[in-house]
Parts: C-alpha cells; sequence; structure tokens
C-alpha cells in the first residue's frame, strides 16, 4: 500500500482542522474586540453567540498561569498520536479520523500559545443557570476526536466478544452460571 494512503486522513483532517480553526481564529481577532459578542443566528440567542475570548490555561480556563506547560503538553502528545498513528493499520479508519482530530485540534491551540500567549476562543454555548463555555474548532475537533476513539474501542470490544462467542458457542457466561435454574 503507498504511503500516502495510509497519511492522507492525518494531512487532510489534521490540517484541515488546523487551517479552518486559525482562519476562524483570525476573523474573531480582527472583527470582534476583546470581550465583544455577536449573536450570528437571533433564533439560537442565548444559547450560542460569538464572543471573543481567550484562555492561557487548560480546559474552562484551569491553571491559566501555566501555557507554556500546555504548549509543551500539546506537542509532546500531538508527537505521540502521530506515533500511535504510523501503527495503525488501513482497516483502521475511524480509529485514524478520531488521532487526526485530536492532533489537528492540539496543534491549532499550541499555534494560539505560539503567536498569542494564550488559545483564542469564540464560540459561546451557554444553559441557562447550568453552564457557559468559550470555545473554537480545535477544542471541538479534540472532543469529537475523542468520542471517535471511544466509539471506536466500543466497536472493537463487540467484536472481540462476538468473535469469542463463535469461537466458543457452548460456553456459559458468568451471568448464566450464576443464575438459579429456572422452574417451568
Amino acid at each position: 500500500m503507498p504511503l500516502w494512503r495510509k497519511w492522507w486522513p492525518m494531512l487532510l483532517i489534521g490540517g484541515g482542522i488546523i487551517g479552518l480553526d486559525q482562519m476562524s481564529k483570525n476573523w474573531v481577532l480582527e472583527n470582534l474586540a476583546y470581550g465583544e459578542s455577536i449573536i450570528p443566528i437571533q433564533a439560537l440567542y442565548p444559547f450560542f453567540r460569538l464572543t471573543h475570548s481567550s484562555n492561557s490555561g487548560a480546559a474552562f480556563g484551569m491553571l491559566p498561569m501555566a501555557s507554556g506547560v500546555f504548549l509543551g503538553l500539546s506537542l509532546l502528545i500531538s508527537a505521540f498520536l502521530v506515533l500511535i498513528y504510523a501503527r495503525s493499520q488501513a482497516q483502521d479508519k475511524l480509529y485514524q479520523v478520531g488521532l487526526s482530530l485530536i492532533v489537528g485540534g492540539a496543534l491549532g491551540n499550541a499555534l494560539d500559545r505560539v503567536q498569542h500567549g494564550h488559545v483564542v476562543d469564540f464560540f459561546h454555548l451557554t444553559v441557562p443557570s447550568l453552564i457557559s463555555n468559550v470555545s473554537n474548532f480545535a477544542d471541538h475537533a479534540i472532543v469529537l476526536g475523542v468520542l471517535l476513539l471511544m466509539l471506536d474501542n466500543w466497536r472493537r470490544t463487540r467484536r472481540a466478544q462476538r468473535a469469542a462467542s463463535a469461537a466458543h458457542p457452548l460456553q456459559i457466561s458468568s451471568q448464566e452460571a450464576s443464575s438459579p435454574p429456572s422452574e417451568d
């Protein structure tokens, strides 16, 4: 199999996330003053608006003074995930897409930390009396990537369980073995 076939998801998806993330953040920086909000879709207000914000810490603003630490962690984790990606098989598409989304998101936020010293956020999602969070495309790519990896793991586990059942059809499950016999 040609090398490009294996790496196209990482390059296309990861690179696409970085590009989309950086373009959207540049738009925010050029068009919104810090703290300024706009309502792009009136029907979604107060649940959704765009608000120019920044985050020098981790998710939800935790550890705001550790931007350099998070830059290093982003780069280290991205390199590790690229190594994991290199070991994946051609048929592991969902796994590869999940890893690509996470790497693209992590590198998108890392670029912000290098350029600005913080991450630029702007998607302002609010559930009144419950949560208010400001994020960006990179953050959403990371979350989606993690969800896809969890889905891929769940699917692999199910396949392995079915294969084990098919290999040993007479084996009784531990739940069946501990249940008392029914009286018919």
